[in-house]
């Protein structure tokens, strides 16, 4: 897909995935390598039917036990949900839009059958990506949705958002405490992505919106709708980091905090990301008119 400058590809056969994002040949998420088959090296992917980790792949959904497949290697629990890991079908393409569906048969794994849809649009100055899932089966069901996209961070890059709070993690990355949310960081004015610690931890209260600002003039303003936390992923020491806006905490649906999809019912989230570019050698604020 190409609108002006910006262009984007998506690889529906591996995990409706975003193969990259680029202005004027000029990375804005990490770009996949050919014909990469592994998820976990796109550009971003979607999340659902839940986000982020169920501890050991367990829980109990009105009174029946459900136990999902551990597949994240050798993890301790499940993560991420299904349509990263499945094939899409594109069901509309186009030169600055493009639809994916993913249908999820009732299993043994989720309460009720699903379908899944993605909407992917690009104008000049900015990526929108739509999720949704309507509950196709005949029981109720538990629902979480997120986007999971890579973000490229050179020596300068800085993030800012706000936040009421945040969770501390156990040793295997599960929310453990609350925490102020400048526990990890004061991501509440420009602060250097960039560091030597891990972080990977679910804030609470997000805003809605995050800013990266990058050393080479561009900046990229991340808008959900839908997402109530926003997940940061941050790697020591990497080039790149993840910004997930998601509709709940890490291992919710066994700490009383899923939502609940009826038949029949249907359940939304949007990301935009939106590019301009801001000279260098002005304040971070002052944009190029």
């Amino acid at each position: 897909m190409r609108a002006g400058g910006l262009e984007a590809a998506l690889s529906p056969a591996v995990g409706g995935s975003l193969l990259w994002l680029a202005l004027d040949g000029v990375d804005l998420l990490r770009r996949a390598p050919d014909r990469a088959g592994d998820p976990l090296a796109m550009a971003s992917f979607p999340l659902v039917p839940y986000a982020n980790r169920i501890a050991g792949g367990r829980f109990t959904f009105e009174d029946v036990d459900y136990r999902l497949p551990l597949n994240f290697g050798d993890h301790p629990h499940s993560i991420h949900g299904f349509g990263w890991q499945a094939s899409w079908t594109a069901s509309e393409t186009g030169d600055v839009s493009t639809r994916l569906i993913h249908d999820h048969r009732g299993t043994d794994h989720w309460p009720s059958a699903h379908r899944a849809e993605q909407r992917v649009a690009l104008t000049p100055s900015q990526l929108s990506m739509s999720l949704s899932v309507t509950n196709i089966g005949d029981v109720a069901m538990p629902i979480g949705l997120g986007f999971h996209p890579y973000f490229l961070a050179d020596e300068a890059t800085t993030l800012t958002f706000g936040a009421r709070g945040l969770w501390l993690s156990t040793p295997d990355m599960l929310p453990d405490r609350q925490a102020p949310a400048d526990t990890l960081g004061d991501w509440s004015s420009p602060t250097i992505v960039r560091g030597t610690s891990l972080v990977d931890n679910a804030y609470t209260g997000w805003d809605g919106t995050a800013i990266v600002q990058r050393g080479d003039g561009l900046r990229l303003t991340v808008m959900a709708t839908g997402a109530d936390w926003l997940h940061v992923y941050r790697p020591p020491d990497s080039v790149d980091f993840c910004l997930e806006p998601v509709s709940h905490m890490p291992d919710a649906i066994n700490r009383g905090g899923m939502p609940v999809l009826a038949p029949g019912e249907t359940a939304s989230l949007s990301m935009t990301i939106a590019i301009d570019k801001i000279d260098p050698a002005l304040p971070k604020s002052a944009a190029i008119a």
